[in-house]
């Protein structure tokens, strides 16, 4: 069994959560300024994707990171804000209407309440999103979140790599790249923009190994069965 707790408003911990950060200053924007245009293609207009990388600091993501690949910035250029766009309709936060993205009156009310609206994001993320349209192939993930988060919460206790987590989980090898493509794109980089784990990047110029560990927030709104059979960590 898995149980999320909703955690305080005030939970220092919450800012770990770029996902969060992401929500709040997107519908925080749209109180302010007024519904988000939208591209033919319903997708967020140059403007805002402008100011999002510039204002959300998402990490792997900054304005910095997007500009060394792209002289303008599309919606699809800064994945994270295409989820972030996503989550948004299909948690009812927002709406699109009449070639624009409008605040509902949930997110009103979810824009005051930010360790609520953790919760409906997690929720929706893990367990209504599907993922497959962010992967190259479309691929769907076969599985159990249960299991997941139970995986996770004993190897990730310690330290795991996404190698390591996609051969527990589907008996990968050194050469199965599609296995640890469905586990980071499907698994973990969810569990990262949710604040959830940390992901620590090794190797120049490109990263050759990703690191994942627990943090606070995990600690405090994850209750799983498998926190009896966690090990000590062992500090110097």
């Amino acid at each position: 069994m898995i149980e999320f707790v909703a955690p305080p408003h005030e939970d220092p911990a919450l800012a770990q959560s770029p996902l969060l950060r992401g929500a709040l200053l997107t519908l925080g924007y749209i109180v302010e300024h007024g519904p988000i245009g939208l591209t033919q293609s319903k997708a967020l207009k140059r403007y805002f994707v402008t100011w999002a990388a510039e204002t959300f600091d998402w990490p792997c993501y900054t304005a910095d990171d997007l500009y060394g690949v792209n002289k303008v910035l599309n919606e699809h250029d800064f994945p994270p804000l295409v989820v972030l766009h996503d989550l948004l309709v299909s948690a009812k936060l927002a709406r699109h209407r009449k070639g624009f993205l409008h605040i509902t009156k949930t997110g009103k009310d979810l824009l005051q309440h930010p360790g609520n609206l953790w919760i409906a994001l997690a929720h929706h993320i893990l367990f209504v999103l599907d993922h497959s349209r962010y992967t190259r192939y479309g691929d769907e993930l076969a599985g159990d979140w249960l299991l997941f988060l139970n995986v996770i919460n004993v190897e990730a206790h310690t330290g795991l790599t996404y190698e390591r987590f996609a051969e527990v989980l589907f008996g990968a090898g050194p050469e199965d790249h599609w296995a640890y493509a469905m586990a980071y794109i499907h698994i973990l980089c969810p569990l990262c923009w949710l604040g959830l784990l940390d992901e620590t990047r090794h190797g120049k110029p490109y990263p050759t190994e990703k690191l994942f560990t627990k943090n606070e927030l995990w600690a405090r709104v994850i209750q799983a069965e498998s926190d009896t059979v966690l090990p000590d960590i062992t500090r110097h």
